[in-house]
């Protein structure tokens, strides 16, 4: 149960969520070929991530501010962070985001194919991050282009050519703040400038700790937004009744609540990474100090020993248990900015069109490991 996993087996190639389905019934744990253990399943995956104490998020050599940090330092972190996320901060954004969202959807083609995870999810994420953040407009394609590059870089598994697009997306990153760092009283007012000037425990952030916490605002957010909205579309398509229930008027915490279950269902988060601070038995093996584990978030949503069926929308019965934004003192601190965002995206679409159907001769195409949802979703807009 704790070996490597067989050739035949490699997940090269192959759709995750498909491809955890056949191991978790028979595996616990497995190693994939860089030796991390993987927790396959829902118990497994809460009780690591409810321990950071034995298993620790500090996993990268470059620095992650807040996910990468442990103890006191993460929560000071935190303590500063969170502030950016509260209902009162993200307020003033929502019609923001919404006017972002009425234009995209009144520019595209209705009748005509139109591809959710790039057309859809990435112009909006980039659009919607950007005014977040308040970064220039001229900087979209730029970041469209990043958005791109790393998405290959990732589904290479090539670690220094994914090394070499994270540096290119810190150059972004230091084209925006760099400016501003030379007369940060005359800087434009917007959340980037406020993170600039803020503190951690009585100190400003140094310009390494503002570029990691960019990164992680953003270079993570973009693609997850976009590979979200994929998985939504589809679901609304192969799902006439949940369209036509979500079409007939829901208040916000209801359609919340069914985003997260369609996302539960097809979790496109699929794992984080942590390491043993000492030696621990889980999943029902001994593993040693100092090994690598990811908990494989989009396999334990569909463990079927807590959602007896994984593949039914519930959002009652299964909200307590869904972990697509985490579970612990490391769950995700953006979670209410991308449910915002989520939340915009799928109502403003229902508003702009009458259905959403898959388009006809054009097969949707699944991600392959080690990336997670759909990588093409071809639908039209009526």
């Amino acid at each position: 149960m704790s070996d490597h996993i067989p050739d035949e087996l490699d997940p090269s190639g192959r759709d995750l969520r498909a491809y955890t389905d056949e191991l978790r019934p028979d595996h616990r744990v497995v190693r994939n070929a860089r030796g991390e253990w993987v927790l396959l399943r829902h118990a497994d995956v809460v009780e690591a991530a409810s321990d950071a104490e034995r298993f620790s998020n500090a996993v990268s050599q470059h620095l992650q501010v807040p996910n990468g940090l442990d103890g006191d330092a993460h929560r000071a972190a935190r303590a500063t962070l969170d502030r950016y996320f509260t209902d009162e901060a993200l307020a003033p954004f929502e019609p923001v985001f919404r006017g972002i969202a009425r234009d995209l959807f009144a520019s595209l083609p209705r009748g005509g194919t139109v591809e959710a995870v790039h057309d859809v999810g990435a112009m909006f994420a980039v659009r919607a991050q950007s005014a977040w953040l308040g970064w220039p407009a001229d900087h979209e394609p730029h970041l469209l282009a990043w958005m791109a590059d790393n998405h290959a870089a990732t589904r290479s598994g090539d670690r220094s050519r994914t090394a070499v697009v994270a540096s290119d997306f810190d150059a972004i990153i230091r084209s925006i703040t760099d400016p501003r760092r030379t007369d940060l009283d005359a800087a434009p007012d917007d959340l980037t400038t406020q993170l600039m000037r803020d503190t951690v425990e009585g100190r400003p952030f140094t310009d390494e700790e503002i570029v990691s916490i960019l990164r992680n605002w953003t270079g993570g957010d973009l693609g997850s937004i976009a590979l979200c909205v994929g998985v939504l579309f589809a679901f609304l398509a192969d799902n006439p009744d949940v369209q036509r229930r979500l079409r007939a008027g829901v208040g916000n915490a209801e359609l919340d609540a069914a985003i997260d279950e369609v996302l539960r269902i097809d979790d496109p988060f699929l794992s984080n990474r942590r390491k043993t601070t000492c030696p621990v038995h889980v999943a029902g093996v001994d593993i040693p100090e100092g090994a690598h584990l990811k908990l494989h978030w989009t396999s334990a949503n569909r463990d079927a020993a807590v959602f007896s069926d994984p593949d039914a929308f519930d959002p009652a019965a299964n909200a307590e248990h869904n972990l697509v934004y985490g579970i612990g003192p490391h769950v995700c601190p953006g979670r209410p900015l991308a449910t915002l965002e989520l939340r915009v995206a799928v109502q403003e679409a229902l508003a702009a069109t009458d259905w959403i159907a898959w388009a006809p001769d054009e097969p949707a195409e699944r991600e392959v490991a080690p990336v997670g949802g759909y990588a093409r979703v071809p639908v039209v807009l009526t």
